[in-house]
């Protein structure tokens, strides 16, 4: 690929969600390869700079301050294009359309300022079993002058039903939620807001109807929100070498008001009123 990597993210979407369209009358893809098999598809894009004014406006709808150092979050944002497309690809085990994000881990080797450019290359790997479905990990790697300078791993869930509908979960063992450090209201606008500033326009997060059609009964946060509102809170906390690595529990409606909290582990957590997880993250 050349320079740019911008494909319209919303294109993409269009074309997933209407591949899905025959699965109403049961046309669905099927399963794909079988678990453990990938096939080698890697792509890349070099001379990716930095839109200063995107930076800022990602800032602030995620809650850094702003300044030329890249939260470790925005790689993720300016390779995003890459690996949406990469998940398009015919080989991509598992469909694009109700694809969960369960999972997603950052390593920053060092800062990256906002004048630096990157390379990216993305692949697919690790292919397993889970017992909603299948799970893959979606790795993008951001380099300088052929240096590894970020790495971020994103595990996605493709759902598939069950023939016994699946193990349900227990319940009634539920650790008590830590206290709060802070109270934060999530209001409608940031589904559309990090929509404009991540080019992630899944509609769960930008339509009640979007949403849905997936299971949700209104938009939902983007998880990358989540986590890079989180390490904005710890932004004064992290240092230049690090990775942060966060599992994604229950979605955040929206609106609603989550409590973030500390751990005393180096670890940080996002809750519901009703203490139930969001995230939980732990920095190391």
């Amino acid at each position: 690929m050349g320079a740019r990597i911008q494909p319209s993210t919303g294109a993409l979407y269009r074309r997933a969600l209407l591949g899905a369209l025959p699965s109403l009358g049961g046309g669905r893809r099927g399963p794909g390869l079988p678990v453990g098999e990938l096939a080698t598809v890697e792509l890349a894009a070099s001379g990716v700079t930095v839109d200063r004014a995107h930076l800022a406006d990602y800032d602030r709808v995620c809650g850094f301050r702003l300044t030329d150092r890249l939260p470790a979050t925005f790689p993720h944002v300016m390779g995003f294009p890459l690996t949406l497309r990469l998940m398009t690809t015919p080989e991509f085990p598992i469909p694009l359309t109700g694809v969960v994000h369960v999972g997603n881990r950052i390593t920053v080797r060092r800062p990256i300022t906002a004048d630096e450019t990157l390379d990216f290359t993305t692949y697919a790997e690790n292919l397993r079993p889970h017992d909603r479905g299948r799970q893959v990990d979606v790795v993008l790697v951001g380099s300088v002058d052929g240096e590894e300078v970020w790495r971020g791993v994103s595990t996605y869930l493709g759902r598939q039903r069950q023939p016994d509908g699946g193990a349900r979960r227990d319940r009634s063992e539920r650790p008590e939620a830590p206290a709060a450090t802070a109270h934060w209201r999530v209001e409608p606008r940031v589904g559309t807001q990090y929509a404009r500033v991540s080019g992630d326009h899944n509609p769960i997060h930008t339509s009640r109807l979007g949403a849905r059609l997936f299971g949700f009964p209104r938009p939902i946060a983007h998880g990358m929100w989540s986590k890079a509102r989180c390490l904005a809170a710890l932004e004064n906390r992290l240092p230049d070498a690090y990775t942060v690595e966060v599992a994604f529990k229950l979605p955040v409606p929206l609106p609603s008001t989550v409590s973030f909290a500390l751990l005393p582990d180096g670890g940080f957590a996002l809750h519901d009123s009703r203490g139930r997880p969001h995230l939980v993250g732990l920095v190391r």
